[in-house]
C-alpha cells in the first residue's frame, strides 16, 4: 500500500492535517533562514565598534553596523543615529529597535506551537469520526460484521491519530528549539546594546583615548 492509498483512508480530516504540515514546514524553513541571519560574532563586533567609538568616529560606526545588517547592528544603528540628541534618546531609540528585531525573531512562532497543538487534535478527531464509522457500520449490519466490514472506520482512526502526532511532535520540538535560540540571541543583543551605552557614556565623559585596550570579558 502506497502513502497516497494510506492518506485517502484517513478521510476528511487528513486534508487539514496535512495542510497543518505544509504551514509548518514553511514556519521552519523560514524561521531557520532568519536564525542564521541573525547570528553575529559577539566578540568580534564589539571590538570593531568599540574602536570606532572610542574614535568618535559615529559615523563610521554607523556605515559597519550598515554592512553587517543583522538585528543587533540595525539595533546599535539606530541608537547611534541620535547619539547627538543625548544619552537618554539613545537608549529610547535602542529599545523601541530592539523591540521592533526581537518581534521579527519571533514572528511564526505562534503559528508553529499552534499547530504543535492542534495535529494531534485533529487526529483525535479523526479517531472519534472512525470510530464513529465503524459503530454506524454495526448498526446498518445489525451486528452480523466482519473485521473486513469494521476496517476503514479502524484505518480512520489510527491514520488519522498516527499523523497528527507526526506533525505536532516536530512542530513542538522545533518551536522549543526555536524559543531557546532567540532567547540565546536576545542575550547576545542586551550584551552588545549595553556595552555600546556604556562606551559612548565613558566616550562622552573622559575622551576617546584612555580605555582602548580594555579588555571584552565575554
Amino acid at each position: 500500500m502506497d502513502l497516497l492509498s494510506i492518506f485517502l483512508k484517513g478521510g476528511w480530516v487528513m486534508y487539514f492535517i496535512l495542510l497543518c504540515s505544509i504551514i509548518a514546514v514553511a514556519v521552519v524553513i523560514e524561521k531557520f533562514i532568519v536564525l542564521r541571519k541573525a547570528k553575529i560574532n559577539v566578540p568580534a563586533f564589539l571590538i570593531k565598534i568599540r574602536t570606532l567609538l572610542k574614535k568618535k568616529d559615529i559615523e563610521g560606526a554607523i556605515n559597519f553596523c550598515m554592512q553587517e545588517r543583522t538585528p543587533v547592528s540595525n539595533i546599535v544603528r539606530k541608537g547611534l543615529r541620535k547619539f547627538r540628541f543625548g544619552h537618554q534618546r539613545v537608549v529610547e531609540a535602542i529599545e523601541s529597535a530592539g523591540r521592533q528585531e526581537i518581534g521579527k525573531l519571533e514572528k511564526g512562532l505562534s503559528t508553529l506551537a499552534t499547530i504543535s497543538g492542534i495535529a494531534p487534535l485533529l487526529g483525535f478527531l479523526g479517531t472519534v469520526t472512525g470510530m464513529i464509522n465503524a459503530f454506524m457500520k454495526i448498526q446498518e449490519l445489525q451486528g452480523s460484521v466482519s473485521p473486513a466490514d469494521l476496517a476503514g472506520g479502524i484505518w480512520e482512526a489510527l491514520i488519522t491519530t498516527a499523523f497528527g502526532l507526526i506533525v505536532g511532535i516536530p512542530a513542538l520540538a522545533f518551536y522549543n528549539y526555536f524559543v531557546n535560540a532567540i532567547n540565546k540571541l536576545v542575550m547576545d543583543i542586551e550584551l552588545i546594546t549595553n556595552d555600546i551605552i556604556d562606551v559612548l557614556d565613558d566616550t562622552s565623559k573622559h575622551g576617546s583615548t584612555e580605555e582602548d585596550e580594555e579588555e571584552i570579558n565575554l
